[in-house]
């Protein structure tokens, strides 16, 4: 008698691989995103579920970047709840001191430019928290806003031209 196969066995075992191997990096992301750790916490949460129930259209797109996705999972979320009216009363500026240090992206001299991200416009925000507190590479940035390669580096840019100008006070040195 042949032994059936469990439907979504394959399924259970990418998910758990998924959660062992990037839970640490959705969370910081998620938390950078919304500034409060529990509302952090449960994007998290949201995003598996989601991941899970959208497992089947992973497999059948044959996406490449499965940490791309996940990451466009978790800031669609965390769009979601930025647009609820109990997020317009999170204070930001405390919000980092009460992350765990091991969720913590930047080293404590970095705070204040961490800051200077969180207050970024989204569109900004989003590609300077995947190129450069993630680590992926500009097609994977890309594919996880959903965004051509060109749009991409193109925020990038304007992102870092907002930062400088802030960390500088809108001074430039040229050498």
């Amino acid at each position: 008698m042949e032994r059936a196969e469990v439907p979504g066995m394959d399924h259970e075992q990418k998910l758990s691989q998924w959660i062992e191997a990037y839970s640490d990096s959705i969370l910081r992301t998620c938390y950078l995103y919304l500034s409060d750790q529990d509302q952090a916490k449960d994007a998290l949460q949201d995003t598996w579920i989601k991941a899970w129930k959208h497992m089947d259209d992973f497999d059948r797109r044959g996406i490449v970047h499965e940490k791309a996705w996940l990451l466009r999972i978790a800031i669609n979320i965390c769009r979601d709840y930025r647009r609820t009216a109990w997020f317009r009363h999170i204070d930001r500026k405390t919000a980092l001191e009460e992350l765990p240090q091991r969720f913590v992206a930047v080293e404590p001299e970095d705070h204040s430019l961490t800051m200077l991200v969180m207050e970024l416009p989204d569109r900004y925000k989003q590609v300077i928290l995947l190129y450069y507190y993630q680590g992926l590479t500009m097609q994977e940035t890309a594919d996880a806003l959903g965004s051509s390669q060109a749009t991409v580096h193109r925020r990038l840019k304007k992102a870092e031209a907002i930062l400088r100008d802030s960390l500088t006070g809108g001074v430039t040195c040229e050498g």
